[in-house]
């Protein structure tokens, strides 16, 4: 058995609608994963039926070969050594980063909890913070007081909903670099919940896909870009332009080559300036829109343009 095992999971809110369906999936010690879709697909649910918080219908969760208990079965629902993150934080307002740190902590030896307080302000650069309520940390340091409360239990699992949703650009590449390389160096097993796949190819080697409760496709981002399972699967990784004349079959934005003689006719009716490309917006000659990608920046609106690409890049998928 894997070290944290996920077996067909269900869970209902209402009869006949399944919010997470049969989903299973393994973890490895120390593996980082992230659970990529669209809002609403049961990653949040999901997370708390693997942390112990919500009853699932049916299904098992293992940690280490025991079995993880639904609230129900539970005086006290949750598990010290899997931690969930959530979204917004959930610090206590009036109580200063120590203080929301050490809340988990509270039955634990005094000079345990004052070490390891220590500990976790240093590792997460917090030391210069540690008087400070919430609400005078930036959105990147509230969510790094929530990573350091939940580390306090030094869990063996920790679950992370969304947790750069709220950040910044700039604040949620700094973040994501160095918590990426605090768990590798902690060894904790990450499972990390997010809509954007940007976050998640940058935190994580491998991606599972979730759709509609149902785990859709597992692997290395290189490798679900090259062979995604469905049309979902593909569009989280970018748009896609159907091919004329061919059912279900797609051409993604990169792969179509701009000539200004020969190729598939089109008219640039829009144009928005990317740090890389130009995005262009072309009408076909039947009417239909695609986007494609002007990498040298030399067509503009209302000019004529012609499209090649190679079939070999051709994609065909189901919805």
């Amino acid at each position: 058995m894997a070290f944290f095992e996920i077996q067909s999971i269900q869970k209902s809110f209402q009869p006949g609608q399944h919010v997470v369906s049969n989903f299973s999936i393994s973890l490895q010690k120390g593996q980082i994963t992230a659970l990529v879709g669209e809002s609403g697909s049961g990653k949040s649910t999901l997370l708390r039926i693997l942390a112990g918080l919500e009853n699932r219908d049916s299904g098992e969760v293992f940690l280490e070969g025991t079995r993880i208990q639904n609230p129900k079965e539970k005086l006290v629902p949750g598990y010290d050594e899997i931690q969930l993150v959530y979204q917004d934080y959930h610090l206590y307002p009036s109580s200063t980063v120590e203080e929301n740190i050490s809340r988990p902590l509270l039955q634990y030896d005094k000079a345990y909890k004052a070490r390891r307080v220590k500990e976790l302000l240093k590792l997460l650069d917090l030391e210069a913070f540690r008087d400070k309520l919430p609400r005078h940390l930036s959105g990147g340091q509230q969510q790094k007081v929530a990573i350091a409360r939940a580390l306090s239990l030094e869990p063996s699992v920790l679950l992370l909903d969304e947790p750069f949703s709220s950040l910044d650009g700039i604040q949620r590449r700094e973040l994501i670099a160095e918590l990426k390389d605090m768990f590798g160096n902690l060894g904790v097993t990450v499972l990390f919940v997010t809509h954007d796949l940007d976050d998640a190819l940058q935190m994580a080697p491998e991606l599972v896909i979730i759709q509609k409760g149902k785990l859709i496709q597992r692997g290395r981002p290189e490798e679900i870009f090259a062979k995604p399972k469905n049309l979902y699967a593909a569009k989280l990784f970018s748009h896609l332009n159907p091919v004329p004349e061919k059912n279900k079959t797609y051409v993604r934005p990169a792969d179509v080559q701009l000539f200004k003689t020969s190729g598939m006719p089109a008219k640039v009716v829009d144009k928005q300036y990317l740090i890389h490309y130009n995005q262009l917006t072309v009408a076909l000659q039947g009417g239909e829109k695609w986007l494609v990608e002007d990498k040298r920046r030399i067509f503009d609106t209302g000019e004529r343009v012609f499209l090649k690409w190679e079939e070999a890049l051709e994609l065909i998928l189901l919805g």
